[in-house]
């Protein structure tokens, strides 16, 4: 890591100790998701591709310009984490998407599928609008999910340690970085 890359990574007191994907991974890895996905479905799915905000508008972002699809976003907001490195549990929907799920084939986009707390809350809030179906697409997979529930697309398996970086914080910080990182 170069030192600017490192000046980057310290803020208020907090440095990162490792890069675990490096940027060049991370591009890599979306480029095949972005390919994965555009076999998965067709134009008649009317895809709609739905990012659970903040953490995941990095990853969206990059992800829907390498799907070879017709396809609407849409954004949803949760919170779970506050300030803290440990899910509160107490999954908060802040922000419900204004796009009709009826019929159409619902991807919905995660930075990181961890404790599992947000899907188990969310999947069946969305399951009931009436999707055509609902798939878990998700940058990072840590082990340690509470429910054994694998997204379909899965970037990374995640080492159980608290990452940040491509849009994954800690208090709004270190979203910046263009690789992943433990803290």
């Amino acid at each position: 890591m170069t030192s600017t890359r490192l000046a980057e990574a310290q803020l208020g007191g907090r440095a990162i100790r490792r890069v675990v994907f490096t940027e060049e991974e991370v591009q890599r890895r979306v480029w095949e998701l972005g390919a994965e996905i555009s076999e998965a479905y067709t134009i008649e799915d009317r895809l709609l591709v739905l990012g659970l905000l903040k953490g995941s508008f990095v990853f969206l972002a990059d992800l829907v310009r390498r799907i070879a699809l017709p396809l609407h976003v849409d954004f949803l907001v949760a919170s779970s984490y506050g300030k803290g490195k440990v899910s509160s549990g107490d999954v908060r929907l802040l922000y419900d998407p204004e796009s009709s799920l009826e019929g159409r084939a619902v991807l919905l986009v995660e930075d990181i599928v961890d404790s599992g707390t947000t899907l188990r809350k969310l999947l069946p809030r969305l399951e009931a609008r009436g999707s055509s179906s609902l798939v878990v697409c998700t940058l990072l997979h840590k082990p340690t999910d509470g429910d054994g529930h694998r997204p379909r697309f899965v970037g990374f398996d995640a080492p159980n340690e608290f990452l940040v970086g491509y849009g994954l914080d800690h208090a709004e910080d270190f979203r910046h970085l263009p690789y992943i990182a433990s803290l």
